[in-house]
């Protein structure tokens, strides 16, 4: 028998496909994979609001990585010990003020699942989960943001995301910031140090899990740490260049069942007739 692996997914673009769904294909491997006694983690850029329903679905109870590494938790076992460290609001003032400096769209905070918004955006809302259980204060952020943020999601106009890129560098000893793909052009800014190859290792650690047996899927520039650290960092077939070239593999892409492909050919894995 194959010994237990850690299988660490990345949500957008990976596990999930363009339509923002997990494939019947993709999520009879990962649940044969957990049958077989291997451990499914879930390691994203997104907030818990935002993953906790995939999360369920596959009916995993093992610990995730949201934000980027900035929040290490447990969904379902509050005494596990969680990592939450997030940037200070003082930089997170200054950022801001960078910002509409240079001009941008908009820009979400987000403390834990709290959300403020700089400006009434109804696209914003619907792609950051904002409900009736995770309401949203809009406003001027310098103000209505007195508490140190989880993150901050800047976007800019998209000629202008170069130019804030370079103005962010500034601020390098203390922050990290990464692009979402299209069609988002998202600029995500977390506290330096952070990333998701902080969560891996943290969860490969809780459960006794050597590098070499860690398989990490990913497809954009937030997974880097992450597939650096797995000795085992499988890029997907749509995944950017930069991720291709530092991964072990390359597996199909998220809208071809990549993942599904892979864990069935690494692991020896027969899923059950449906």
């Amino acid at each position: 028998m194959t010994k237990q692996h850690l299988i660490a997914l990345d949500l957008d673009g990976t596990l999930l496909t363009d339509e923002k769904t997990i494939s019947p294909e993709t999520k009879a491997m990962v649940l044969t994979a957990i049958e077989q006694g291997h451990i499914v983690c879930i390691a994203t850029g997104r907030p818990h609001r935002a993953s906790i329903d995939f999360y369920h679905e596959l009916g995993l109870n093992t610990p995730m990585v949201n934000f980027n590494g900035a929040l290490i938790h447990h969904p379902k076992y509050e005494r596990w010990d969680a990592l939450h460290s997030p940037l200070s609001v003082r930089t997170a003032r200054k950022i801001i003020h960078t910002c509409h400096e240079l001009g941008v769209k908009n820009i979400l905070a987000e403390v834990m699942d709290d959300v403020y918004l700089d400006q009434h955006d109804d696209e914003i809302m619907e792609i950051f989960h904002t409900t009736d259980d995770n309401p949203i204060t809009i406003g001027r952020l310098q103000a209505n943001l007195t508490e140190d943020p989880t993150s901050l999601l800047i976007h800019p106009e998209e000629d202008k995301i170069q130019a804030l890129r370079d103005e962010l560098d500034v601020h390098a000893s203390i922050i990290e910031h990464r692009k979402w793909g299209a069609p988002w052009h998202v600029i995500e800014i977390v506290r330096a140090g952070m990333n998701k190859a902080v969560g891996l290792e943290k969860i490969s650690h809780y459960y006794h899990i050597p590098k070499d047996r860690i398989i990490a899927f990913g497809d954009e520039d937030n997974d880097f740490e992450m597939i650096d650290y797995a000795g085992v960092g499988v890029a997907m077939g749509n995944a950017i260049d930069e991720l291709k070239n530092r991964a072990n593999h390359v597996a199909g892409t998220n809208e071809n069942n990549g993942i599904a492909e892979f864990l069935g050919d690494y692991l020896q894995l027969k899923t059950k007739a449906m």
